[in-house]
């Protein structure tokens, strides 16, 4: 069983920048894409950005140009570059993880870490 850990959130003001990254742990044949969602406060969780392990990368249209999604394939972790942060940012950010082991293939989750953008 693969297993995330996110780190990097925090309180910052509007305009500036955060970097979360997620570490992953155990074992499995291989984990294919990575991403980050998040949860913003009354609103259904959403995808913010996921990348392939061939670097191919999707963007949520709120964040292109702002946010940058970038993975180590050797050491299966992703990381997000959060710059001109807008309160509307604010959110639990979730790592995930498309993981193909032995029995299957199935998701897994980080338990989240805060992001909160002031105003």
């Amino acid at each position: 069983q693969v297993h995330l850990v996110e780190s990097g959130g925090g309180l910052v003001q509007a305009g500036g920048s955060l970097r979360l990254s997620c570490a992953s742990s155990g074992v499995a044949l291989r984990i294919n894409v990575m991403g980050w969602y998040r949860q913003c406060p009354g609103k259904q969780r959403e995808l913010v950005a996921n990348i392939s392990p061939g670097g191919s990368a999707n963007y949520a249209d709120s964040v292109k140009g702002r946010f940058t999604i970038s993975r180590d394939n050797a050491k299966n972790t992703v990381a997000l570059q959060m710059n001109s942060l807008k309160p509307e940012d604010t959110g639990v950010y979730f790592c995930n993880a498309e993981v193909h082991g032995w029995s299957g293939t199935y998701a897994s989750w980080g338990q989240g870490t805060q992001v909160t953008v002031s105003s």
